[in-house]
């Protein structure tokens, strides 16, 4: 019986490697029209806090694997891609993590980045923040924002789950004034049972100081603090809340794509902020790209996925690719969770903040 040959498949001609648009130069807009102008940098995954709402520590325990600092990015290639998005038209960079400040040596990258054309700002817990204000404005830091919850202490300690005393945040926050970083944002998340009811305390803290309180609604933000709707406190009942005590004239956003509703007291003793992801979605006028700390680009903060960089960055990509590969992920975007946000939304798996920064 002859010998029966098998025919192997005939194999269909591979694909070409889809080509990568080259950026055109002009202004860059995502599909709904929105600029790039605001970079977030996650320079590490760690904190020494665990607040509640962030990085619950059921979840963030001491059997969490942190990233290692082999895949984290270099000071050098964060400079790097800051430059190559400074061609693309970002204008503002800030420094976040996890506590950006438990990162080694944080004042070299500003300084790094003071070379640009971009406002560098730092989002912080304040508890390292005494101990390196000056380096960080020799260094040429614009501003600061410092995360603070309560007044009370013992609400504090309980919200940032490492008994860490709200006077040293305090005490930091004037450190910083001194070294000449004022005025401050003071950023409070606000969370109903667990700190509203310290609303008036936390703006009459502020009040006349020069330095600008904002209250942030609380987020369903990554998939870890089990957020739930009834927890949130509206902007506008909180507004309502503290103009019955002073008076509060709605103040017009001070650049496009300003985050935070602008209030100013009646009788002139400065002005607050209100943030309102929740109920009153600022989606249409987002001009945020966030970096994570090891190298992926993320277009929300309520993202599912992000793009590698990092790869492009340690494989030898000369900068005109990594430029025209950002501009690709940015001119994709169509972004707009907190527009179209429900109950089952909230549930899906999302990155977490402590990854890529709030």
């Amino acid at each position: 019986m002859p010998k029966v040959i098998p025919i192997q498949p005939r194999e269909a001609p591979r694909a070409p490697a889809p080509r990568r648009e080259r950026f055109a130069g002009g202004p860059l807009a995502d599909t709904r029209g929105r600029p790039m102008r605001d970079l977030r940098i996650s320079v590490t995954d760690r904190c020494n806090f665990r607040c509640v709402y962030c990085m619950p520590r059921e979840v963030f325990g001491s059997s969490y694997r942190f990233l290692p600092h082999a895949a984290i990015l270099s000071f050098e290639e964060i400079a790097r891609l800051a430059r190559v998005f400074a061609g693309l038209g970002v204008r503002k960079i800030r420094l976040t993590g996890g506590e950006p400040l438990v990162r080694r040596d944080l004042a070299r990258l500003v300084a790094m980045l003071a070379e640009l054309p971009v406002e560098i700002t730092l989002t912080t817990n304040g508890s390292l923040l005494a101990k390196h204000a000056v380096a960080l404005k020799q260094a040429g830091l614009h501003r600061v924002t410092v995360s603070l919850d309560s007044l009370d202490d013992a609400t504090f300690r309980r919200m940032n789950d490492a008994d860490f005393p709200v006077a040293r945040v305090l005490e930091a926050i004037d450190a910083a004034a001194q070294a000449g970083l004022a005025p401050l944002k003071i950023n409070m998340v606000v969370k109903r049972g667990v700190n509203d009811g310290e609303i008036l305390a936390m703006a009459g803290r502020w009040r006349g100081t020069g330095h600008i309180v904002r209250f942030i609604e609380y987020m369903d933000v990554g998939s870890s603090n089990g957020w739930r709707m009834d927890e949130v406190v509206p902007s506008a009942e909180l507004v309502q809340h503290i103009s019955q005590r002073w008076p509060l004239e709605p103040v017009e956003a001070g650049y496009a794509g300003e985050v935070a509703e602008r209030w100013r007291y009646a009788d002139g003793a400065g002005e607050i902020g209100v943030i309102s992801s929740v109920t009153q979605a600022f989606c249409s006028s987002c001009t945020r790209m966030r970096l994570s700390t090891e190298g992926s680009l993320f277009t929300c903060l309520f993202a599912q996925s992000g793009h590698d960089l990092k790869a492009l960055l340690r494989g030898g990509a000369p900068d005109e690719e990594i430029r025209d590969e950002i501009a690709a992920v940015w001119q994709r975007r169509e972004d707009r969770y907190s527009e179209i946000r429900t109950a089952e939304t909230a549930k899906q798996r999302k990155v977490e903040m402590s990854y890529i920064g709030g």
